[in-house]
């Protein structure tokens, strides 16, 4: 399923805000969309908020034989996964173009900048070393999700734990948490990235463009770097070409957002690191605001049970009786009525004169009714009489054609019993005259 195209008009307005140095959402051309971060009740698990954006990151590892190039180097593996529930245009089964940049750009930004120590993964060199491996899921996209994945990587592995391992010769043993406390990865620095949008050939600049900014805009710039102004990578795409002015300006920008997102992560594990040790109440549910549709808890609040008898005393003895019931109909005009409880007629009783004309208005009622059905009648016998006499015709509305069918002919006529006594009668008299005859001979 394909994204729902932007209108001409969206596009111009779009545009247009651009160049008056405005932004759907109230920013600035330089402002950051707000960043939240929570973690789960397991290590290395936290979901991070970009604006609309969310990204959830997961970190797992495993024991694994290393690479025949690097024997006594750890491996670290990223993977992004673009799912149909962030928006309808991501298809489950298939890797758009889009997932592919992404994935070689976070890649680069977590694994090539050296931002963990590999060789710290290491148990036994040429044998077994520790696979870690970064699951990132899309929930909500907004645009960016460069920067949001990027921050839910580093978070998630700034938050992991692996388990303690010793070794005994050749015995490697892996110890659980109840044993052993985990022990945390080693981290040189966290590399963040920061997405830049460039718009009429680098003319404007925009940081942090929301998902309907990325469709009108020109060019895309994003520049990984750490709080100790290094640069990791930098990756541009569009087609437009940009001068060494935009780069420096678009990384002395990058410096300050950097600083500010490092500084944001590192109160977020201190302050999940503090819940935890003190035994205090952790999680994904913990960090849902509350008094909200959306909230597992609601502050309690107490309720006064003393003296409930003697206040539901007071309340029926001081209320009013109840009304009585009405069974039967109640006529109040004519053509109404009423059945059980309701509001009684407030207009009074009708005069003498109003009585006369209702009673006129519902005679003449009845008389135009039977009048109706007189007329109808009439008409009934007319069509009759007339289906009788004239002939059948069909016509089809597709082949325009005329179909008469003739009446049948009228059917022959029976004696009937005048006709009979007629003949009768003629037997008779031709009888009688034939008896004369022979007796005069």
């Amino acid at each position: 399923m394909k994204d729902t195209p932007l209108s001409n008009c969206e596009r111009r307005f779009l545009l247009r805000a651009v160049q008056e140095r405005k932004r759907l959402d109230g920013r600035q051309c330089y402002d950051y969309r707000n960043v939240r971060i929570s973690f789960g009740a397991d290590y290395g698990c936290c979901v991070v908020e970009l604006g609309k954006t969310r990204v959830l990151g997961q970190v797992s590892c495993e024991l694994v034989p290393p690479k025949p190039s690097r024997a006594t180097e750890g491996i670290l593996f990223v993977n992004l996964e673009l799912s149909p529930m962030a928006a309808p245009a991501f298809e489950p089964g298939r890797q758009p173009e889009l997932l592919v940049k992404l994935n070689r750009l976070i890649e680069r930004c977590l694994r090539n900048s050296k931002c963990i120590d590999t060789e710290s993964l290491c148990v036994v060199a040429g044998e077994k070393v520790w696979q870690i491996r970064v699951d990132l899921h899309l929930l909500n996209h907004d645009g960016n999700i460069t920067d949001a994945a990027c921050i839910a990587g580093i978070v998630a592995l700034c938050h992991f734990r692996r388990p303690d391992v010793s070794v005994q010769g050749e015995e490697i043993t892996v110890y659980t948490p109840e044993e052993r406390d985990p022990v945390p990865l080693s981290i040189h620095h966290m590399p963040i990235c920061v997405s830049f949008a460039f718009f009429q050939q680098g003319t404007y600049l925009l940081v942090d463009p929301s998902e309907r900014e990325e469709r009108v805009m020109d060019g895309f710039l994003v520049i990984a770097m750490n709080k100790h102004n290094e640069i990791c990578s930098m990756q541009s795409s569009g087609g437009i070409m940009l001068l060494q002015d935009q780069i420096l300006r678009c990384s002395k920008i990058a410096a300050v957002k950097v600083v500010e997102i490092t500084e944001l992560i590192q109160k977020a594990l201190e302050n999940d690191q503090k819940v935890r040790k003190e035994g205090g109440k952790f999680g994904f549910a913990e960090s849902i605001p509350n008094q909200k549709i959306t909230a597992f808890k609601m502050e309690g609040a107490a309720v006064d049970t003393k003296d409930v008898e003697e206040q539901v005393e007071e309340i029926i003895t001081t209320a009013d009786p109840p009304s009585e019931i009405f069974t039967q109909p109640i006529l109040h005009t004519p053509g109404t009525a009423q059945i059980g409880e309701g509001i009684e007629n407030a207009w009074g009783e009708l005069e003498e004169s109003e009585k006369e004309e209702a009673e006129d208005e519902e005679g003449e009622t009845n008389a135009t009714a039977f009048e109706w059905e007189k007329t109808k009648m009439e008409d009934t016998t007319v069509t009759n009489k007339a289906e009788k006499d004239e002939p059948i015709v069909l016509s089809d509305s597709e082949e325009e054609e005329v179909v008469i069918l003739e009446p049948q002919a009228p059917p022959k006529k029976t004696r009937t019993q005048p006709n009979l006594k007629q003949e009768n009668t003629s037997k008779k008299t031709f009888n009688k005259k034939r008896k004369k005859k022979s007796r005069s001979l």
